[in-house]
């Protein structure tokens, strides 16, 4: 049996101060969470169950629950972020569930989730191939997964026009960038390294489209063979 890490994450704990600059910052892009959250509702029957891991505030999870009703749950190893969302989502009038628990140890039981989101975080997982698995275990058969994150192959300029997309301030932009270039690229992956990490997976295969800054990766659990033939 494969021992766990010492932390599922890399990097410090994204709690207290951390998390709530975190939150500012994020809250800048709100309109491209509710973008993806339109875009992840079009696939969704009415009483889908959707986990999205490391919602952080829980901004695109909340943006999905105003769009019908879906189950969503959200799981996020930062303490502060669960107590934040669920704050959020009350704030909003909106019914979503929040718990702290690790991708690599997901405190929820077999084949319950029509969709997985992970966005911005997957890099950060200290077992990304545990993640893996533990996505394709609580998704249902022919459940679907999308990760997004960033690509270690993103240019500067691709990082620049991002951030400046964002209108930070003068002091909180250049720490962003700060971050992305000495941190968050160090950890990203190429689009050939999800690739051969995703083969090793349960899920074996998955498609993967090229975007701005990141990439997304698009991973299905396949129906049992029996079903397949029947």
């Amino acid at each position: 049996m494969q021992a766990s890490a010492s932390k599922p994450y890399r990097g410090i704990s994204m709690e207290g101060g951390l998390a709530r600059w975190y939150a500012k910052i994020t809250r800048k892009d709100l309109v491209e969470f509710e973008r993806l959250a339109r875009e992840l509702a079009k696939d969704l029957q009415g009483n889908a169950r959707v986990l999205e891991i490391a919602p952080g505030p829980g901004y695109l999870s909340i943006a999905l629950a105003k769009l019908g009703p879906f189950k969503i749950t959200g799981l996020d190893i930062s303490q502060s972020f669960v107590h934040m969302a669920s704050q959020y989502a009350k704030r909003e009038g909106v019914v979503a569930r929040f718990i702290h628990g690790s991708a690599s140890d997901i405190p929820l039981e077999d084949d319950l989730f029509d969709l997985i989101v992970c966005r911005a975080a997957f890099k950060n997982f200290s077992e990304p191939l545990k993640a893996l698995n533990e996505m394709h275990r609580v998704l249902k058969p022919g459940g679907k997964a999308i990760i997004i994150d960033l690509r270690e192959d993103a240019s500067w300029e691709e990082i620049v026009d991002y951030v400046d997309g964002l209108h930070l301030s003068g002091v909180n932009g250049w720490l962003t960038k700060f971050t992305f270039k000495h941190t968050l690229l160090k950890r990203a992956y190429t689009e050939g390294q999800m690739t051969l990490l995703v083969g090793e997976s349960d899920f074996k295969s998955c498609e993967i489209v090229k975007a701005p800054v990141g990439m997304e990766v698009k991973l299905i659990r396949q129906q049992p063979l029996a079903e397949q033939a029947a």
